[in-house]
């Protein structure tokens, strides 16, 4: 198909995206006024998803996603501003050549500008610190959002091997990159909290693991004698 005007690319890849999750039997909501940081809602009983759609191409193997939104001032000036979780709780993503869909959680690109999702491997075989689009197809990521924790609110929470980092063999530990570590510290720090750990890996390599500390013991009550 050749599009070139981008308000029609973001019609088809929002009627794709929409048509799919269809499809999947979820019930898809639009919103009635524009101008909204996000395009469509999935209702996932109870959840409610806040999903912006984008026309992503394929070049060189790699699906390009753009992850701002641009508007104009009233002095002609152009401006582009990157999606937050306050904005959205995912990306959704059409790319034309393939004739796919792909579901992005807000967590992997929370701030950031784009995302790139290979779809054929390195020459070097290199794994680390990529993402392939074979894990994000929105078949698989749908159902991990059904899927995702009671406790964390919005659905902004949902997790998965598939979604973002592998789990550590064997171990039910899950690994994260340091980079996404850093940038997203107190969230990791609110499900350690609630009783998961994590592996924290640096170019591939374990280095840190992150585990809630153990309930502090009970001072007693009255003087506490010590011994010379």
């Amino acid at each position: 198909m050749f599009v070139h005007d981008p308000n029609h690319k973001g019609n088809v890849a929002e009627a794709a995206i929409a048509a799919e999750a269809i499809r999947l039997g979820i019930d898809v909501i639009k919103p009635l006024v524009e101008h909204t940081r996000y395009d469509l809602i999935f209702d996932l009983r109870p959840r409610l998803v806040r999903v912006q759609c984008k026309w992503a191409p394929l070049k060189d193997g790699v699906i390009n996603v753009r992850l701002v939104s641009s508007r104009y001032t009233s002095g002609g000036q152009q401006i582009r501003t990157p999606y937050s979780a306050d904005d959205v709780d995912a990306v959704a993503v059409y790319c034309d050549e393939l004739d796919s869909c792909y579901l992005l959680p807000v967590l992997l690109f929370d701030g950031m500008r784009g995302l790139s999702l290979r779809v054929a491997a390195t020459r070097n075989g290199q794994r680390a610190g990529l993402h392939f689009a074979v894990d994000h197809r929105l078949e698989g990521a749908v159902a991990q959002l059904g899927r995702a924790p009671a406790w964390h609110a919005g659905g902004r929470g949902f997790e998965s091997h598939q979604l973002h980092s592998h789990p550590a063999e064997s171990s039910g530990v899950e690994q994260v990159g340091a980079h996404k570590f850093r940038n997203h510290f107190g969230w990791y720090m609110e499900r350690t909290v609630a009783g998961e750990q994590f592996l924290v890996t640096r170019r591939g390599k374990p280095c840190v693991r992150l585990v809630a500390a153990q309930p502090e013991l009970p001072i007693p009550d009255g003087d506490v004698s010590s011994t010379a």
